[in-house]
């Protein structure tokens, strides 16, 4: 057997049929990475920079208004709360609301581990840090483990739908169309398209406000810009983040199995290309071969026709 057809060499070039080279995916991951930075650049940049005058502003205005105020005195505090923000606490009055009670922790456990890691809390201390570091070595393969064995039970039942369905009206195709659709009309409605009406009535958002964190969230980018139960003006039910954990984790479960999903239509799209591309070219050869003139050159067809002639011209 010569070397080329050797099965590990079939399957390594069905494989390169199968994926894009790799510059060429290097070259279109570099230029989505590019196109997305000069749109967030010009969307955002604006925004920053009037924000940023604003600030200034407002800080100057303060100093002419109450003049015996001290400029270095004033950055010290304004570097004063932003470390108390960033470490979970708000000043209200004459108090302090802090963030690390057991509800408030939990939740930043399952961020930790599901490595949404918004940003807006995090640990201070030595210990809890270094305590971090190994909490998040060990629960994220867990956490990983656990989101594929709920993506499996899911797909699972999906299938048991669709082969019941299947058996019971005798249209195995249609029953697993109808039950897939119905699987993915039901995943949007439990995690992206209802979970924004609870935010709306207990966080205050907007509807696209919470379908932009649903989304965030779930698909742990986790950029921290909204996050659940951090205002300070409104009193959040017990309940509240011990549900939007759980919807967390079978979400991510879900979104996983769609985001596969979407990877197996696209590489099934690379495979089916190659194979409309076989198959012309097999049936190209099949009609040169049922036309033997069509693989002759002009010179063999006129020799071809002038014998042809010969022969059915009388003597």
């Amino acid at each position: 057997m010569c070397a080329g057809d050797h099965p590990q060499a079939r399957a390594s070039r069905r494989l390169r049929r199968c994926f894009p080279s790799t510059p060429f995916l290097l070259l279109a991951y570099l230029s989505y990475l590019l196109l997305g930075s000069a749109a967030f650049w010009a969307l955002e940049s604006p925004a920053e920079r009037e924000g940023a005058r604003e600030l200034l502003q407002e800080k100057w205005d303060l100093l002419e208004n109450y003049s015996c105020l001290e400029r270095e005195a004033l950055e010290h505090l304004a570097k004063g709360i932003i470390r108390a923000y960033k470490s979970g606490l708000y000043l209200k009055e004459n108090a302090t609301l802090g963030r690390w009670d057991f509800v408030g922790s939990f939740f930043f456990s399952v961020s930790a581990v599901t490595t949404i890691g918004y940003g807006n809390l995090s640990p201070s201390t030595e210990v809890a840090q270094v305590l971090c570091i190994f909490f998040a070595l060990f629960g994220i393969p867990l956490n990983l483990i656990l989101l594929n064995r709920i993506g499996q039970l899911m797909l699972s039942a999906v299938q048991l739908c669709a082969f019941r369905l299947g058996e019971k009206f005798q249209w195995q195709k249609g029953a697993a169309i109808l039950t897939r659709t119905c699987a993915l009309v039901v995943g949007l409605l439990l995690f992206f398209l209802l979970p924004p009406l609870l935010f709306t009535a207990i966080e205050g958002w907007t509807y696209e406000e919470g379908f932009y964190y649903s989304f965030i969230t779930l698909s742990t980018i986790g950029f921290g810009d909204y996050v659940i139960g951090m205002n300070p003006e409104r009193t959040y039910p017990n309940w509240y983040k011990n549900v939007v954990s759980l919807w967390i984790l079978f979400g991510m479960a879900w979104l996983a199995l769609i985001i596969n999903l979407c990877i197996s239509l696209l590489e099934n799209s690379s495979g089916l290309c190659q194979c409309c591309k076989r198959r012309s070219r097999e049936m190209e050869q099949d009609l040169n071969n049922a036309n033997p003139n069509n693989n002759l050159g002009p010179e063999d067809k006129n020799n071809h026709n002038e014998k042809d002639t010969k022969l059915v011209v009388p003597n």
